[in-house]
């Protein structure tokens, strides 16, 4: 059996390269990670080492006296394993850690490395390195001063973090880079339809210390790792699912005897829970929930997920960007688009280092786009809402205004049915990791005006 570090090794190459993002390599390497203990090796090594890259590489390029660009790809990629381990982890000795990743960066073919990868770190096992890090700033240090330290020290790309120095303060943005920066908790539902108490107890009964979701009436948060611990039974009754992406479903009010359609479905999570609202508190013979996604793979999971569930909604692969087949027919219209991302670094933290400034244009583009096709299959007084999992302004707000200034059928509404906290002034779902302890989800309704 292939060591789990040099798998780790090979997927922070293709993440790199840009050959796969972490969550796609992770499924192709153990595509029921929940299930194996090197799994949940694999992602915290990983996911661990694209969370502190920054960090890492900092003590690497003082270690080595190199810049780490110039260092060839496998020793770089053993060398941050190797980094975070001896610097996050304690359960490996450090002759251990440097011993392995002289066998991975020799089996990935660059033998000549190994001694490099030993000297380097050696060097760090013995702590002196450690003086690189920028120290946290005082009050009154400048902007580039406490950019440095969210950039290198909480390992955050500087264009971002100067982003949310800006809006929200040095505080507030070095908040937001320690949650991210900390493993995930999982918020889970029932696949079953078994009572949120009843699973509750039956995780207290395994030892796990299950608690109620403050924003989703119907799920429970789980501690980092949880999952891969329980009997197959228990785990086999839940589905893991971002307490974002919840609070967003719930805020459709999809309703029984309504024409709802689900325009970026995939995984499909989200058009679970507007089934379940449209046969709440009974079904009707005039409810029609249509899931939609454009790519292949998407559209193969959603069918998949939909399908495990003994979900009949019908699964259609559109491209929300060119428009859909249908009149102005629905009451609800919920377009989830593809976006940066950037909410999610605490799950996704390849995302750090593969997004740029630059890629908002081109998100932007597609977004608009994507809005004003949804917008002509809303009947008059139905409601499309638009979501994302953005960070940015440029990607929210900003999108919705644009939408209105150039579409005056329709008019924003005010969030309803959500804890009052995430809904801004503006009238939007807006969570953030400061101010909520969730990822940064954002969400608007928008109302087409009766007649329009």
């Amino acid at each position: 059996m292939t060591p789990i570090r040099l798998v780790a090794a090979r997927l922070l190459l293709d993440v790199e390269a840009r050959r796969a993002t972490l969550a796609g390599a992770l499924d192709r390497a153990y595509p029921s990670r929940g299930d194996s203990r090197d799994a949940g090796l694999l992602i915290e090594l990983t996911a661990g080492t694209l969370r502190w890259q920054n960090e890492l590489d900092a003590l690497i390029a003082r270690a080595s006296r190199r810049s780490v660009a110039g260092i060839d790809a496998p020793a770089r990629a053993v060398l941050r394993l190797g980094a975070y381990q001896l610097r996050h982890l304690d359960r490996v000795p450090a002759h251990a850690v440097v011993h392995e990743a002289v066998d991975s960066v020799r089996a990935l073919g660059a033998p000549r490395a190994a001694g490099f990868v030993n000297a380097v770190l050696r060097t760090l096992a013995r702590g002196e390195a450690s003086d690189t890090l920028p120290p946290r700033p005082p009050p009154a240090a400048s902007p580039q001063v406490q950019a440095a330290y969210l950039t290198t020290t909480l390992s955050h790309p500087a264009w971002l973090v100067e982003r949310w120095i800006a809006r929200y303060g040095f505080d507030a943005a070095a908040r937001w880079c320690e949650f991210n920066n900390a493993p995930p908790t999982l918020t889970i539902r029932t696949r079953s339809g078994q009572g949120i108490d009843d699973i509750a107890a039956r995780l207290a009964a395994e030892g796990s210390a299950a608690e109620r979701s403050p924003y989703v009436a119907d799920a429970l948060r789980l501690p980092p790792g949880t999952l891969g611990r329980l009997p197959d039974g228990v785990r086999a009754e839940l589905r893991v699912q971002d307490e974002g992406s919840q609070i967003v479903a719930r805020l459709v009010h999809a309703r029984p005897g309504e024409r709802v359609l689900d325009a970026c479905a995939a995984p499909g999570g989200k058009t679970l829970m507007l089934a379940e609202d449209m046969n709440r508190p009974a079904p009707s013979a005039e409810s029609m929930l249509v899931a939609s996604d454009w790519r292949s793979r998407r559209v193969e999971l959603l069918a998949a997920l939909l399908r495990s569930a003994g979900s009949v909604v019908p699964v259609v692969a559109l491209d929300a960007t060119r428009g859909f087949p249908f009149g102005a027919v629905f009451d609800r219209v919920l377009l989830d688009a593809p976006c940066s991302g950037l909410g999610t670094l605490r799950r996704d933290p390849d995302l750090k280092w593969t997004r740029t400034a630059g890629d908002l244009v081109e998100l932007v583009r597609i977004e608009r786009a994507m809005l004003s096709r949804a917008a002509e299959v809303v009947l008059p007084g139905g409601r499309l809402i638009y979501a994302t999992c953005s960070s940015e302004p440029e990607e929210n707000l900003d999108v919705v205004r644009g939408f209105l200034d150039d579409d005056r059928r329709f008019s924003l509404e005010p969030v309803s049915g959500v804890a009052p906290e995430l809904v801004a002034a503006d009238g939007c779902l807006t969570t953030t990791p400061p101010a909520h302890g969730l990822d940064a989800f954002f969400a608007a309704v928008l109302v087409r005006h009766s007649g329009a």
